[in-house]
């Protein structure tokens, strides 16, 4: 499987923003927007483009534009604060979304929503989750996504822990990790390692489902 690590000194400041426990929400969600928008740039580098004509203020030229721009598809719900900056680099993207929420006692993926073309046979996919821990929520995703047909998955993630990247390169799925950090454990709980706790509290305030 195919990693890339975004090191770079703008992400590094905006990944320390949400590590900090005194952030707030509202903090927490530009700094999120910012690091998602720079992520998204980085795992873009590769996407196939074409060239049109074009004419500026001064004289004839050729323009550049994305061949077949990607589907995004956030895991719900912490993904959706990836959606805007994704949006916002790659406007005429396509948006699916996949519902999977965490079961505190088992740890494992409980998955509530899956809104995706049926047939992504040919397509880039970019799926975008903050956070890539055991990799339970983001194996159930791609698995997803390749049952439908998707053969180029790329997972965007903020910060993700080596039992996850561990798992996510054996598992033989076609799918490639962009990141800001690969942090080295998980605790009791499955929560990452420094990490930055979780990160749909933090966006959007704790949730209240019952699973």
């Amino acid at each position: 499987m195919d990693i890339l690590l975004v090191d770079h000194p703008l992400v590094a400041a905006r990944l320390s923003i949400m590590r900090d426990e005194r952030t707030n929400n509202s903090s927490f969600r530009a700094a999120l927007a910012d690091l998602g928008t720079m992520l998204i740039y980085e795992a873009s580098r590769d996407l196939r483009v074409e060239q049109f004509p074009l004419t500026t203020p001064v004289a004839a030229t050729t323009g550049t534009r994305l061949a077949d721009p990607p589907i995004i598809v956030p895991v719900v719900r912490a993904g959706l604060g990836m959606i805007d900056p994704a949006l916002k680099m790659i406007p005429d993207a396509q948006v699916g979304f996949i519902g999977l929420a965490r079961n505190e006692v088992t740890h494992e993926p409980v998955p509530y929503l899956e809104a995706l073309p049926d047939d992504l046979s040919g397509r880039t996919v970019f799926v975008v989750d903050p956070m890539l821990a055991t990799g339970g929520s983001l194996l159930h995703a791609v698995r997803i996504l390749a049952d439908r047909g998707a053969t180029d998955i790329t997972a965007v993630c903020m910060v993700s822990a080596q039992p996850g990247v561990d798992a996510l390169a054996h598992s033989g799925l076609p799918v490639r990790l962009v990141t800001a950090t690969i942090d080295p454990e998980l605790n009791e709980d499955a929560y990452i390692v420094p990490g930055l706790g979780d990160a749909g509290d933090r966006l959007y305030g704790p949730r209240n489902i019952d699973l």
